[in-house]
């Protein structure tokens, strides 16, 4: 069988759509372009509007490129709206976020990581390092999302079963690893016996092996001293890079967005990670244009952000999510207005990337080899050229270039 799986979204989805090409390149299948695949794997987001659009048009271009091919979608969107994508040309089956264990033996595979637990090596779907999902689903009641309609409540792996997926692809050659979930702080919380995040960031940080761990979005509220005295007490297991997500600068907004902190709470959490990891990676996201947002808000956010010890942002303008509190909110936001207050955010998040680029410049920093070896990712998020002769996967000390991009040596 010729497939190819197309993902959209987070890393939850990666985590996923790894799972099943792992599953289907163990079992003899055959990785190919969507437009000569017998099978079309599409995982979708639905996290905001322009996500369920970007699902729609691609839909529509693989079947109208490969009509022969049978497109199975799965993800956010089919779980949201079944019946639309139903409906969409070309779609011959909707699995469910619920129903995704069905999702192999529906391509006609039997196990996740294929005969004896074989995982293939670096390289699958492109990627050099591993998504293991620990978690998925959420409990949080955030107004504007619709997550927790796709995704259901939080459901946590087993530790054992974590660590077991962990080393098989440590085996398969895999170096790092970027530890993921929907509500990755909540990890454990449904467990029995109880457990917390901590206690699987110290069992992460001692199990043997020549790894590296990337700790995946964390809700500020679960970005404990705990978590923090794990990540910084084990340098060479744990990327200096974390990413959390502030949503809005204005209390009366998040409040209406229903996030439970305060902008005073998370600027001090961002300082007492700059504290205690001073070279640290630190990216967030942020809501443009929620409902009732005025000038004022918007000006608080960017001159937060601007003065903020923050290396980079994913900038979401806001959409109605159907069903979600927010869609009833009045004082709604002109798109104009919100097109522009969100370039102004992406302004201000390239002059924070390059500010980071700039500190960074000159030290020397353990990194990856991706792609085809010429690039390498620093522990710290930053990506650099290194010299020919390096294979995909391996580790190097890179000197980190200007933001110009000069040939570091390593």
């Amino acid at each position: 069988m010729k497939y190819a799986v197309v993902t959209f979204g987070c890393r939850v989805n990666q985590a996923d759509s790894l799972g099943v090409e792992a599953a289907l390149t163990a079992a003899g299948a055959t990785a190919v372009s969507s437009e000569t695949a017998d099978v079309v794997l599409v995982n979708t987001c639905s996290v905001t509007a322009s996500a369920d659009q970007g699902a729609r048009q691609t839909i529509r271009r693989i079947h109208r490129e490969n009509p022969g091919a049978r497109i199975v979608v799965t993800g956010c969107f089919a779980s949201r709206a079944p019946v639309e994508v139903a409906a969409l040309p070309g779609v011959s089956a909707i699995v469910p976020n619920t129903a995704k264990s069905t999702l192999l033996p529906l391509l006609g595979v039997a196990s996740a990581e294929g005969p004896c637990g074989r995982v293939p090596g670096p390289g699958l779907m492109g990627r050099t390092a591993w998504t293991l999902r620990a978690q998925t689903g959420c409990d949080e009641a955030c107004s504007y999302c619709i997550i927790p309609k796709t995704r259901g409540t939080s459901r946590s792996r087993t530790l054992g079963d974590i660590l077991a997926e962990l080393r098989r692809v440590l085996a398969a050659g895999y170096k790092e690893v970027a530890l993921t979930g929907v509500h990755l702080g909540a990890w454990g919380r449904d467990l029995t016996p109880l457990n917390a995040l901590g206690e699987l960031l110290v069992a992460l940080a001692t199990e043997p092996g020549d790894f590296r761990v990337r700790v995946s979005s964390l809700e500020p509220m679960d970005c404990t001293d705990a978590v923090l005295d794990v990540i910084a007490g084990h340098p060479g297991r744990f990327a200096a890079h974390l990413h959390l997500p502030l949503q809005h600068a204005d209390n009366d907004l998040l409040a209406a967005m229903r996030r439970p902190y305060t902008i005073e709470r998370y600027a001090a959490l961002v300082d007492a990670v700059r504290r205690r990891l001073p070279e640290a990676a630190i990216g967030s996201d942020v809501i443009v244009g929620f409902p009732g947002e005025t000038d004022r808000q918007a000006d608080a956010l960017a001159t937060y952000l601007e003065a903020s010890s923050l290396t980079h942002l994913h900038v979401f303008p806001y959409s109605d999510r159907p069903g979600t509190a927010a869609e009833a909110l009045p004082g709604k936001v002109h798109g104009a207005v919100v097109k522009a207050r969100a370039q102004r955010l992406r302004d201000v998040s390239r002059t924070l990337a390059t500010r980071f680029r700039t500190a960074q410049t000159g030290r020397t920093r353990p990194a990856l080899t991706i792609d085809d070896g010429r690039t390498a990712v620093t522990d710290n998020y930053l990506r650099v050229p290194v010299p020919p002769g390096r294979a995909r996967n391996e580790w190097v000390d890179v000197v980190v270039p200007p933001p110009e991009g000069a040939v570091a040596a390593g």
